[in-house]
């Protein structure tokens, strides 16, 4: 076999292998619960969801219609990683063409931790700035083309 040929053949096996390597554990899952349960009544609705409806809506999956969150779909979700961050990339925010709608970059800010996310614009370079709160203080927040979010 060639190496040409040996290239293509690792590169074909590894697009059609799962990846569950990958995937957030049953543990880790149930603890990210038990934080995001925080009066532990088995669903997660209002602000304790807010932050992971928005990553249903970021990672394009199926937002509960009735904008509650089982402790099974939470469970079922978390080990499929759509909870799983994105970390920015070095130099973030990045300049750029902007086709985030300002919903999409509030969700994108809420999927990163950011609470109480308002004040959007988005500037000349196309960057969405405004205010939400991280730990209990207010930051400034940004979020780029590529979906980056920046806090300080």
């Amino acid at each position: 076999m060639t190496r040409k040929s040996a290239f293509a053949v690792l590169v074909a096996s590894c697009a059609v292998l799962p990846a569950t390597g990958w995937a957030a554990s049953e543990a880790d899952c149930a603890a990210q619960w038990k934080s995001a349960d925080g009066n532990n009544d088995g669903v997660l609705v209002g602000p304790e969801a807010d932050r992971y409806l928005a990553y249903y809506r970021v990672r394009a999956q199926v937002t509960p219609v009735d904008g509650r969150i089982s402790q099974q779909e939470f469970m079922k979700s978390c080990e499929n990683d759509v909870f799983m961050a994105k970390a920015s990339e070095a130099g973030a925010p990045l300049k750029g063409a902007n086709s985030f709608t300002e919903g999409q970059a509030k969700d994108r800010a809420l999927a990163a931790g950011l609470t109480s996310v308002s004040w959007l614009a988005k500037d000349g370079d196309g960057i969405w700035r405004g205010s939400a709160m991280k730990d209990g203080k207010s930051v400034k927040v940004a979020v780029d083309f590529k979906g980056n979010v920046v806090s300080q």
